[in-house]
């Protein structure tokens, strides 16, 4: 069971709108339990008839998501677990895609890895500036294989691998704004989450069925994600076992 020490998520729904929170105390990192309960959330509110529209949010203020578990990473010991971690991070994509409901991103934070990958499935994010963003998993002997379709399904080939292939430079929010990442980009957390609790109520008053109609068509040719980003996880599965990233991660941890 998740606590404050080793992590949580919360769903709570008022008034049509749903905020589904994530906190873990290694700057909002995602561990194979937060990474589930995530994916069960996301796909419960999906289902849940009181639910028009889904904001997605972590706890904290200097960083939204650093991406996945260092603890973990080093643990892997064989491709068949690094399989099933990075699983995670697809099953939580596949949750957002499949949800027909419009998921809210609130970015009130660094973004890096898996947590640019949740900025990008989302349907609308909303950033703080200084939410900056990086794709790291090059420098430590990977790739962002698992969350690349999404990230380059909103922002592009191009600049998706800018950010895979320069993994150690920070782009600025500004950038990711201009590049479609984010829809908004606000000068304090208080314009920002008016901004974001505005379109919520707009859209729970909104047509169910108008707004899942939009959502299909918005990811149209996603039909083979569960395949995709399975096989792209076994990719990933198998790199993290090479004494490149275990020597790289312990290098990241000190």
């Amino acid at each position: 069971m998740s606590t404050p020490d080793n992590g949580y998520v919360t769903s709570s729904t008022h008034t049509g709108i749903t905020s589904i929170e994530f906190f873990h105390p290694q700057s909002n990192s995602l561990p194979t339990k937060i990474l589930d309960e995530l994916a069960k959330e996301i796909h419960s509110a999906g289902n849940d008839a009181e639910t028009k529209v889904i904001i997605l949010r972590s706890a904290g203020e200097k960083t939204f998501c650093a991406g996945a578990s260092f603890d973990e990473l080093i643990a892997i010991k064989n491709k068949e677990q690094g399989t099933d971690f990075f699983n995670g991070f697809a099953h939580v994509i596949n949750a957002i895609r499949k949800c027909p409901k419009f998921i809210i991103a609130r970015i009130q934070g660094k973004c890096v890895g898996g947590g640019v990958g949740l900025a990008a499935a989302a349907d609308y994010a909303v950033a703080l500036e200084g939410a900056d963003i990086k794709l790291s998993e090059l420098a430590i002997g990977i790739g962002p294989f698992v969350v690349g379709p999404a990230i380059e399904r909103k922002i592009g080939i191009a600049a998706f691998s800018q950010l895979a292939i320069d993994a150690t430079l920070w782009r600025s929010a500004d950038w990711a704004g201009k590049k479609g990442l984010y829809a908004e980009l606000h000068h304090s957390a208080e314009m920002m989450d008016e901004s974001i609790n505005r379109i919520a109520n707009n859209l729970a008053h909104s047509n169910p069925e108008a707004m899942e109609a939009m959502k299909k068509i918005f990811w149209k040719g996603t039909d083979d994600w569960d395949h995709l980003l399975s096989d792209r996880a076994a990719i990933s599965g198998k790199l993290i076992l090479s004494e490149f990233s275990k020597n790289a991660i312990k290098k990241f941890k000190k």
